[in-house]
This record gives C-alpha cells, sequence and structure tokens, in this order.
C-alpha cells in the first residue's frame, strides 16, 4: 500500500477481556498509534470501538468510546497536527493550553497534537475525530492556537456540511483513486479552514464549501428518491440556498437535477428487483416505490439504462439464485 492510499483500521477493545490483554491494548493503540494515554473513568469498564480511515495530508476516526481519561503527555507528542473533535453523542471535556472547555452533544472543539492535553468523555460517548494538517491549515487561518479548546456551537452551518462530507470517507467508490483522495483532504482542509473563521485563500475555501454542499444536495436527494413530490424548489428549502446555485452545482459536476433523480430512481429500483425479498411486489409496485409516477416512462427509461426490461431483470436474479 502506497502513501497515495487510503488506509482503513478496525480498533475495538470487544476480544479483550482480562487485564494483561487491555494493557497491551492501551500500549500498543493508546501510546504507540495515537500517542496518548487512555484510562477508564470511575471503574467504567474500558470499551471502544473505533474505525479510523487515512488519506494523504488527513485522518478521520469515529465510532464508540465509554466513559475514559485520554492524555496527551509531553513524553508523547511526536507531531503538531491539530483535531477536530465532533461530539456526536454524550460529554466530553477539553482541557488545553490552560483552557476547559465542555463539549456537548452536536458540538466540536479543536486541539492540538504539540501540546500536553486532556480529553475526558464523562459519559459513553461517539465522536469523529477529524485529524488536520497544521501547516496546511495556517496560511488561512491567523491564529490556530487562540482557536484551541474554543467550543463550536453544533448549529454551526460549516461543522454540518464538514461532518455530512466526512461521511464520504466511508464511500470506497468515492475515493477510488488517488486524485479523488486527494480531492477530499483538500476540501476537508478548506472547510476547516472557513468553519475556525479564515480569511484568506477564499478560493480554496469556496472550493471546499462547494463540494461539501453538492454531497450534502446528493445525500438529500439519495434520502427522498421515493417522494413523489421530490422538486429542486424542495432540495433547495432543505438546504437554504437557491436553486440557481443547486443548477450550477450539479452542472459543475456534469449532470442535471433530473438526470440525478432518474438515476438514483432506477438504481433503487433494479435493487429492488434483483432483492428477492421484495419479489412479492409487482413492477409497478416497484416503480412507484422508487419514486416513479408513470409506468410507460419507467419501463423505458429503465429499459435504456440496463438494456432489459424490469421483468427480465427480476426473472434473471430469480434464476441465479435457483441455480446456486
Amino acid at each position: 500500500m502506497t502513501d497515495d492510499e487510503m488506509k482503513t483500521l478496525r480498533v475495538s477493545t470487544e476480544a479483550f477481556h482480562n487485564d494483561d490483554d487491555l494493557d497491551a491494548f492501551r500500549e500498543i493503540f493508546g501510546r504507540e498509534i495515537l500517542g496518548i494515554e487512555i484510562d477508564p473513568l470511575d471503574g467504567h469498564p474500558l470499551a471502544i470501538d473505533l474505525t479510523l480511515r487515512s488519506l494523504p495530508g488527513f485522518a478521520m476516526a469515529s465510532g464508540t468510546l465509554s466513559p475514559m481519561r485520554n492524555r496527551h503527555t509531553p513524553a508523547l507528542l511526536d507531531n503538531d497536527d491539530v483535531v477536530l473533535v465532533v461530539m456526536q453523542s454524550g460529554v466530553g471535556e477539553v482541557s488545553q493550553y490552560g483552557r476547559v472547555a465542555m463539549v456537548k452533544e452536536g458540538e466540536a472543539v479543536l486541539t492540538a497534537n504539540g501540546a500536553e492535553a486532556t480529553f475526558t468523555g464523562l459519559t459513553s460517548t461517539r465522536v469523529i475525530n477529524l485529524r488536520l494538517s497544521r501547516n496546511l491549515l495556517a496560511p488561512h487561518v491567523a491564529d490556530i492556537d487562540a482557536l484551541i479548546a474554543r467550543p463550536i456551537p453544533k448549529d454551526n452551518r460549516v461543522l454540518k456540511l464538514m461532518v455530512g462530507y466526512a461521511t464520504m470517507l466511508n464511500d470506497q467508490e468515492e475515493l477510488a483513486t488517488e486524485e479523488l483522495r486527494r480531492m477530499v483532504a483538500t476540501h476537508m482542509h478548506s472547510l476547516a479552514a472557513l468553519l475556525l473563521g479564515g480569511d484568506g485563500g477564499l478560493g480554496l475555501h469556496e472550493r471546499g464549501l462547494r463540494a461539501a454542499r453538492f454531497r450534502s444536495i446528493k445525500d438529500h436527494i439519495r434520502e427522498r428518491l421515493g417522494h413523489h413530490d421530490l422538486t429542486l424548489a424542495e432540495v433547495a428549502r432543505s438546504q437554504q440556498i437557491s436553486e440557481s446555485y443547486i443548477r450550477q452545482l450539479l452542472a459543475e459536476n456534469g449532470t442535471t437535477f433530473t438526470d440525478l433523480v432518474l438515476a438514483g430512481r432506477l438504481t433503487r429500483a433494479h435493487h429492488m428487483l434483483v432483492d428477492l425479498r421484495f419479489g412479492d411486489r409487482s413492477i409497478s409496485a416497484v416503480a412507484y416505490e422508487a419514486g416513479f409516477g408513470d409506468l410507460s416512462y419507467f419501463n423505458r427509461t429503465f429499459r435504456r439504462r440496463y438494456g432489459a426490461t424490469p421483468s427480465d431483470v427480476r426473472n434473471g436474479a430469480i434464476h441465479q439464485k435457483t441455480v446456486l
């Protein structure tokens, strides 16, 4: 694996039960990989379930933690990156640079890897940690250290976009090439700079913001494909941006609203036709559930895309299941 590939690591205490195993886990995962001392809080059993993903210049850890205290001690300092901690659920406390910040559900806080710090999960927590390069952020944020241990409110629009865009790391197809991985890493730094109030590199910020908004638009459309009232105006209202801006974003990514919705609905219908759990549904019912209101239009566009009728696709899936 080269440095340009996406690296993924699942880390869990599930298989560790006795004290010796947990001590080894804390040594290897805590000290050697993350550079932190991990201590269960107030007698709570140590429970960690995290997925780590790394791209060039950017990394993310997401998952759940039992109540615990994580200490970044002087002996474990080995880089100067910063980490944006997003508290998806639970309550935590960050102490660094003489400041103490309480971080509640939905909020975020910036920490610095180059200085002593303590993060205390006061409850069981679900977190997203975004590790960002200080060198990439510094040209666009006037004083990063002044922002350390300062809570970022959960209703911050850029924070919401950033968290949504981070979910792209769960999609291997979206990150299939080196170019895409580097683009995502660049966009995450752009959004972080905007989140932290940077006033330079506006072009960079705008590219990151537009990429995150495009992702948010796609996610909203995907969630509402089965709704027959899905319109461009409805999407614009939900995203709090104009219809013309959405058209522009879609055009920049080589598509239109109509094409994006049609492709999504055809994909959904195809998945239902090849899934025998939906075998009791008629073709018209599948079309309707996928969001189509006109059966003839569905049959025509489906055949154009897949080179077969919906019935042919379903019968092929049934035959394949029978053979297996």
